[in-house]
């Protein structure tokens, strides 16, 4: 005898909710490779990545959970992915350090020019978050990293 699913199949509205999110998702992407100048999806998306993740790993573990519940749901979801709840590294608060987390994030590409990214990023999070949010993010942001934030 076949085991019948118990769940309820999704609502109408969440997979509304899903799409609308999956939307998101696409616009950061976007956003991040029009600021960037680049034609690419895969790699916008990788340095994506690589940004919020070097990002979240600088912030003191209260700052990177407000800076989290802050973000989209599924951007969210990327910027949480493999995290232990722990600060990263030390070297993750130094520029150096944060740009190297980002050449790495994208592969040692030598076309990538990882300072460029880091500047995108932030005027990335200026214009999707708010306010508040993005006047806590740079508070919280280490004084070395404080240069890519936009004036």
């Amino acid at each position: 005898m076949p085991i019948e699913s118990v769940a309820e199949p999704p609502s109408k509205t969440g997979e509304a909710s899903l799409v609308h999110e999956a939307v998101v998702v696409r616009q950061w992407v976007s956003d991040l490779m029009a600021r960037l100048g680049w034609r690419e999806r895969r790699p916008s998306y990788c340095a994506l990545l690589a940004a919020l993740h070097a990002f979240r790993d600088c912030l003191p573990k209260d700052d990177a959970i407000h800076l989290g519940v802050a973000l989209p749901p599924l951007i969210r979801g990327l910027y949480f992915e493999g995290w232990r709840g722990a600060r990263g590294p030390a070297s993750a608060r130094t520029r150096r350090g944060f740009l190297e987390r980002l050449h790495e994030g994208v592969g040692r590409d030598p076309g990538i020019d990882s300072d460029q990214l880091a500047r995108a990023f932030f005027a990335l999070l200026v214009d999707k978050l708010s306010s508040a949010d993005n006047e806590n993010a740079r508070a919280a942001t280490p004084i070395a990293l404080h240069v890519f934030w936009p004036d």
